[in-house]
């Protein structure tokens, strides 16, 4: 775990990002609920998982729109990121759902959309904020 952790610095930090931000989203939409500290973090090792893998499938389709030379290309590219884009949310929803039952709640699609856009842009933020800038 430890080798894991200082290769993926980037992720950890994720994860801290996302306990805030879930945590927040806890304190201020009543949608959301969390049974406590240790399932909210838990929840945002599930949402970090999750999320990851809907970025690269996203960034995979994204490639496929790019490439394509047809009308019809790019319309079934098209389509298969708003699949994409609209599928996460219910997949996020139905694995935190399986894995801790009534004890999490991410509300309905809009708090969890809600959730997700605030869980990006923090991270993005963060990784901006601690980005090296060269000193001249």
């Amino acid at each position: 775990m430890r080798r894991w952790m200082r290769a993926r610095p980037a992720d950890v930090i994720d994860v801290f990002v996302y306990v805030v931000v879930l945590n927040l989203a806890i304190e201020h939409l009543p949608a959301v609920i969390s049974e406590g500290f240790t399932l909210s973090l838990l929840t945002a090792v599930l949402l970090k998982l999750s999320l990851e893998v809907v970025v690269r499938v996203k960034n995979v389709v994204l490639g496929h729109l790019r490439a394509a030379t047809t009308r019809r290309g790019r319309a079934v590219a098209a389509l298969a990121l708003w699949v994409v884009a609209a599928g996460s949310k219910l997949v996020v929803l139905w694995l935190v759902d399986v894995v801790f039952g009534s004890a999490v709640q991410l509300g309905g699609f809009v708090s969890v959309t809600l959730l997700v856009v605030a869980l990006l842009l923090s991270r993005a933020a963060v990784r901006r904020l601690l980005v090296d800038v060269p000193t001249g």
